[in-house]
């Protein structure tokens, strides 16, 4: 309780701007958790082969991939609000027809404009948060905010499982329209964030970003931050090519292998998502007591022997047992890796640092999708499924091996130092 009461206290004294953020990242995930849950299922029942879900993720993640260093540059020129409800807005209107488009075009062409609005998002959320919060207050302040949109998954991931066998088994519609209208009110619960986004207030742009402009934009870039970017941005390229194996077609792994319900699934994909949120309120005990560096590494080295447990057992519930640590503690790295990226990169680049960061990941998930699907199809629901959870290890493992590599001199001391302020 007396815990409960200090995150309270904590969570009230952050600017006003950040207290809607959480609002509008509860909203919008919840809504992301309900149609991100059941849509491979859409597909699928509409008659496609298993390829296009590869297809349909590979265009969102390309579309965002092409649109996130631009986004990031435009978010840092005229200010987070805006590109903030372009986002919300837009991808929530795309949505709306993913979830009604029955052509396998429309359904490639409304994903793929969905993944650039979805990047304004992405790109704006981090450097809005680090601008809005001191440095004593970011690395907690992450953990937060990554937690709570996990928090908000496990709400949707529940809602759209057992929603749509609802509406499935009781109310006794066909599968496909069951699907829909569970699609249509994730769309309509995402769309609902824009609300608290509208009674935010843009942060003052600096001096220096009103001249940030692409002619002199090499010039611009302060010595020794190219370097800085292209170490975060390759050790998460190496994740994304792994996580674009995988995610996206956890759902179907956990179908197609056990014959699990749309209900069991929700369930073990939001626990998954909860477990990880504990993970990274914990987080920062565990930079306190190794640094941030070490933090990172050892969190995704020891996520490695649950992504294989997860790709060899035939055993439902010891496939659910390694997917809800490897989530946990691969993905407790995440707010340490941006906390480090948004102290160290200079104030006129962080738009342009997170957005090179996350169109990289998404470069990954755009390339993987159709490999992973077709892999599937080659070597069966079993080898197939196998064959991607161990081509993602190794990638983990390489990438967790560069981090290290890179950033084990220059981190641990100054994480320490804020570490012990912020406790």
């Amino acid at each position: 309780m007396l815990k409960n009461a200090n995150w309270f206290q904590s969570f009230k004294r952050y600017d006003h701007n950040i207290q809607k953020l959480f609002i509008v990242n509860i909203l919008t995930q919840i809504g992301l958790g309900i149609f991100m849950i059941v849509y491979n299922f859409y597909i699928r029942e509409l008659g496609f082969a298993e390829t296009v879900n590869g297809n349909v993720i590979a265009a969102s993640s390309l579309a965002a991939a092409i649109i996130l260093i631009p986004a990031g540059i435009l978010s840092d020129r005229i200010g987070r609000k805006k590109m903030m409800i372009f986002g919300v807005f837009f991808s929530g209107i795309f949505m709306f027809l993913r979830s009604i488009f029955e052509l396998e075009s429309l359904l490639l062409v409304s994903a793929f404009i969905a993944g650039i609005a979805m990047a304004f998002i992405q790109v704006t959320a981090v450097p809005w948060l680090a601008e809005s919060s001191t440095k004593e207050q970011r690395v907690k302040l992450f953990s937060y905010h990554f937690a709570v949109i996990m928090g908000a998954n496990v709400v949707g991931n529940l809602l759209g499982g057992t929603l749509t066998d609802l509406l499935l088994h009781v109310v006794g519609l066909s599968p496909v329209w069951s699907i829909r209208l569970t699609l249509l009110l994730g769309s309509l619960i995402f769309m609902m964030g824009i609300i608290p986004l509208l009674k935010t207030t843009e942060v003052p742009r600096e001096k220096e970003n009103k001249a940030f402009t692409f002619k002199n934009f090499q010039a611009s870039i302060p010595k020794g931050q190219w370097k800085l970017i292209f170490a975060f941005s390759f050790a998460s390229i190496l994740v994304g090519f792994g996580s674009g194996l995988v995610i996206p077609y956890l759902n179907m792994y956990f179908a197609d292998r056990f014959g699990t319900s749309n209900s069991t699934i929700g369930l073990v994909l939001s626990l998954g998502q909860a477990v990880t949120a504990v993970a990274m309120i914990i987080g920062p005990a565990v930079v306190r007591r190794v640094g941030e560096m070490r933090a990172v590494v050892i969190l995704q080295l020891l996520s490695l022997p649950f992504m294989l447990l997860t790709a060899f057992t035939q055993i439902f519930w010891l496939a659910a047992l390694g997917f809800l640590f490897r989530q946990a503690l691969m993905n407790a790295a995440n707010p340490i890796i941006s906390s480090m990226m948004m102290e160290k990169v200079d104030n006129s680049l962080k738009g342009f640092a997170n957005s090179i960061n996350q169109m990289v990941f998404s470069l990954g998930w755009a390339s993987m999708g159709p490999v992973s699907m077709t892999i599937v199809l080659l070597y069966g629901e079993y080898w197939g499924y196998s064959i991607v959870f161990s081509i993602t290890a190794v990638l983990y493992l390489t990438s967790s091996i560069f981090f290290y590599m890179m950033f084990r001199e220059k981190t641990t001391a100054s994480y320490q130092k804020t570490m012990v302020k912020t406790s």
